[in-house]
């Protein structure tokens, strides 16, 4: 009776103290998203100090990654607004605006009263309406330690017209479909008949001539057994059109488009280019294991044309030089992939060149060339070849391989600044600024160089890890005393 006695108390005693468990994470849980709206606040009430428009004159911005580059609807202009960068140790969110002048080659800073709270990862657009208008959707922040989120759901514009930012409405949604309409800035759920995609994230949208909308790719994750997880890179495409004849009628169609098409990947970037195509820029393609994320990062180019449903690889005059990678997982410094790539082992041999180049009416024009081998990798066959700079081994200017970068076009030129990559344990953000004429197709212009090498970064260290041990270990003082007031109770029962 007595041993039975016990082990019923013991039953009881892990049933308490799984409750309490339970109580607490749920506690802490509440107490991490209070922490995070109290940060929030804090900076609004900085930025609420803020009382004119003051433009500023600057050097490019400081690196970061998913933020928002838009075209200005009126002006040779691009916009840069929000994003995020992380040191090794602290992750810092901005809400700062910056204008770029195409034709001056400048940067500036605009300081606008009562902005949105800091953010990153949020939608954004610009619209000629009302003198133009750029609108930010939702986004996300983060705890500098880079461990507690919150994520917006709040609607913003920001007349450019007038420099004034207003904050429209919010609402709550999930994996449905919504239209804005921007004269009376209502929202209005739509209701497509037909299968569309899974739920998902991280996907790319885009318009077609008739009014059709694109859905490109994404990324989910699904439960595969207890506590483990699978993440899906899509590469699927949907097009959500409207019924002809029924006025706010939608319906989804799964589209298989042929052509080049892209391999699957995330934290890809698009944007609209001459005739009506899309075209997509780098990420990075993951291979996920249980305990373990290796990937590539690409900075690949490709296009889209809806009215053939066919993708194109973009590639640029001149000899094709083999597709530029950089590995995720591995420890290297930001500079040895390059070094790696150029410095292949192995005797040369004669170069087959295919290039496919898409002209401004879209036609493609597949071109083969046999270039003969150089001397060596990256050295040119003898010192008279100096009117053969490909050959000559004179570095191309492009986009190191990237994910999470931002694209913009104006007047056919493709914008596109800053993102990420990863060098072993190094996560590093870029701020550099690239442009390719996207209707001769020649070459990438370098605006902003920046030399990651440069780049601060913080390694971790173990005192923080410590400090939360002894926090556990000295325990959270009120709920202890109530254990061993539970514990006497049972003792005495």
């Amino acid at each position: 009776m007595g041993k039975k006695g016990k082990k019923e108390k013991k039953g009881r005693g892990a049933e308490k103290t799984a409750a309490k468990m339970e109580k607490k994470v749920s506690k802490r849980s509440r107490k991490e998203e209070e922490d995070l709206e109290a940060l929030i606040a804090h900076f609004q009430t900085l930025d609420a100090r803020r009382t004119q428009v003051v433009e500023t004159p600057c050097s490019p911005p400081s690196p970061r990654l998913n933020a928002s580059l838009s075209a200005h609807p009126e002006k040779d202009e691009l916009i840069l607004f929000g994003g995020e960068y992380f040191n090794g140790q602290k992750t810092l969110l901005y809400n700062e605006l910056y204008t770029y002048s195409i034709r001056k080659d400048a940067w500036t800073k605009v300081d606008i009263p009562n902005p949105p709270p800091r953010r990153c990862a949020h939608q954004a657009v610009a619209v000629p309406q009302g003198g133009g208008q750029l609108w930010i959707f939702g986004g996300e922040f983060a705890s500098p330690d880079g461990e507690q989120f919150y994520h917006y759901r709040d609607l913003w514009v920001l007349h450019l017209a007038t420099k004034t930012w207003e904050q429209v409405r919010d609402y709550i949604y999930y994996n449905d479909v919504y239209t804005f309409d921007l004269d009376t800035s209502t929202w209005t759920k739509l209701s497509p008949s037909g299968t569309g995609p899974t739920p998902r994230s991280g996907c790319q949208m885009s318009v077609t001539p008739q009014g059709s909308i694109v859905i490109y790719g994404g990324y989910s994750k699904q439960r595969v057994r207890k506590d483990v997880d699978r993440g899906t890179q899509h590469g699927d495409m949907f097009l959500l059109k409207p019924e002809e004849g029924r006025e706010g009628r939608w319906a989804w169609t799964r589209i298989n488009p042929s052509g080049a098409k892209p391999t699957p990947r995330s934290g890809f970037s698009v944007a609209a280019a001459p005739n009506h195509q899309t075209l997509l820029f780098g990420g990075v393609c993951d291979e996920e294991e249980e305990e373990s994320l290796q990937g590539d990062f690409l900075n690949d180019l490709y296009f889209y044309d809806p009215a053939r449903n066919r993708w194109f690889a973009g590639q640029l005059k001149g000899p094709k030089a083999e597709k530029r990678r950089r590995r995720r997982g591995k420890r290297a410094e930001p500079g040895t992939a390059d070094k790696q790539e150029v410095e292949g082992p192995g005797a040369p041999e004669p170069l087959e060149v295919v290039r496919e180049v898409v002209s401004e009416a879209g036609t493609v024009v597949t071109i083969k060339q046999v270039l003969a081998a150089p001397s060596s990798a990256g050295r040119p066959a003898s010192d008279d070849d100096e009117d053969s700079p490909d050959e000559a081994g004179v570095p191309t200017v492009e986009p190191r391989p990237r994910s999470n970068a931002m694209l913009a076009v104006k007047h056919g030129r493709l914008y596109l600044y800053g993102g990420m990559f990863e060098a072993g344990d190094r996560q590093v953000t870029l701020s550099d600024l690239y442009c390719l004429d996207l209707h001769k197709m020649d070459a990438w212009t370098a605006l902003v160089e920046a030399d990651p090498e440069n780049q601060e970064w913080l390694e971790e260290t173990d005192s923080e890890e410590d400090s939360d041990e002894v926090e556990g270990a000295e325990g959270g003082g009120e709920d202890d005393e109530d254990d061993e007031e539970e514990e006497e109770d049972d003792d005495g029962g």
